[in-house]
């Protein structure tokens, strides 16, 4: 119980921290159905009993057309915690690998999906998407910046996107992968298989592998890392 007590703890310290969650606020849930995005669903959906402000939750499934993918896990979670629940049918998996046949199809696919995922929460009448980006995911997004792209750049904690009239929120910034892995197994929560060809052989991978590796000689090069992210004030942070 003290890893689920730390990690609510971690979202709701990031909630107050950058002022995520207001009365009234309509906020939808990017659910892929791994453990980052199911995580955050169950960890909200809890945090909304004892929270100060009153606002609601809708969990949105984008598919991606290609593979079998089996959502029943997340839509039992979705009724057993009451959430709202909508899966919407895409093509972009088809899109990236059968007619674009991408080398390099992340940042492809991450834009429809997040085009696709800001839509479906306008439709359903939100005002806010939180997203499962964890302090590992921060921390790999800047080094890729970094070593790829030659610039200083990561997640943003809270971001405006003025075209969408969205807010993107991110309650999982201080949060560890291997607490998110606790959080998943102390819960019994059911995770979906990644259709996706690219899992796990992606340069995301490798800049994990590396930081493990890191990780062996300094073992606070990660929060040393995330440290001078935030103390850099890039981005919002």
């Amino acid at each position: 119980m003290l890893h689920i007590k730390r990690l609510l703890g971690q979202i709701r310290r990031a909630i107050q921290d950058y002022n995520m969650i207001q009365d009234g606020d309509r906020i939808a849930v990017g659910v892929s159905g791994g453990k980052d995005s199911l995580t955050l669903l169950v960890a909200l959906r809890q945090l909304k009993n004892f929270l100060p402000v009153k606002f609601e939750l809708k969990a949105i499934t984008l598919t991606m057309g290609i593979g079998e993918v089996d959502l029943s896990p997340v839509r039992e979670l979705c009724e057993r915690i009451d959430v709202s629940y909508t899966v919407e049918e895409t093509l972009i998996g088809k899109i990236v690998f059968e007619e674009r046949k991408e080398k390099n199809p992340c940042s492809l696919c991450a834009n429809l999906r997040r085009g696709a995922l800001h839509n479906t929460a306008k439709r359903l009448g939100c005002n806010k998407v939180a997203l499962a980006h964890h302090m590992d995911d921060v921390i790999e997004t800047f080094l890729l910046s970094l070593f790829y792209e030659g610039r200083i750049h990561t997640f943003s904690p809270v971001t405006y996107l003025d075209r969408k009239g969205l807010y993107l929120i991110r309650p999982l910034i201080y949060t560890e992968e291997k607490l998110v892995k606790q959080f998943v197994k102390a819960n019994n929560i059911i995770t979906v298989a990644n259709p996706c060809p690219a899992n796990g052989y992606t340069k995301r991978q490798y800049i994990k592998d590396l930081l493990a590796e890191l990780r062996k000689e300094n073992r606070q090069i990660k929060s040393n890392i995330f440290g001078a992210i935030k103390r850099s004030g890039i981005d919002n942070w």
